[in-house]
């Protein structure tokens, strides 16, 4: 059972499939997947990140690691929402 502590615990990281980055965390779980599309007229038409962008953002996303208060609230903004 991966417990709230595994879930902070190093290393979080980015890999890239053909379509999108994902992070994952030290169990491997994946955290999220940042979407991103290469040929421009597919991408304006899909409304997608370029390539640059969702490396960016899943790097970010990577560094919330190092804060966890930021990830608390990540994670109390998300229930208040439900």
């Amino acid at each position: 059972m991966v417990t709230e502590r595994d879930f902070l615990l190093p290393p979080w990281s980015v890999e890239e499939l053909e379509a999108c980055f994902f992070v994952s965390d030290a169990t491997g779980q994946k955290l999220a997947y940042v979407y991103f599309e290469d040929d421009p007229g597919r991408r304006t038409a899909a409304k997608l990140l370029t390539k640059d962008e969702a490396h960016r953002i899943a790097v970010r996303i990577e560094n919330l690691r190092a804060h966890p208060s930021a990830l608390l609230a990540l994670g109390e903004e998300s229930e208040s929402t439900v």
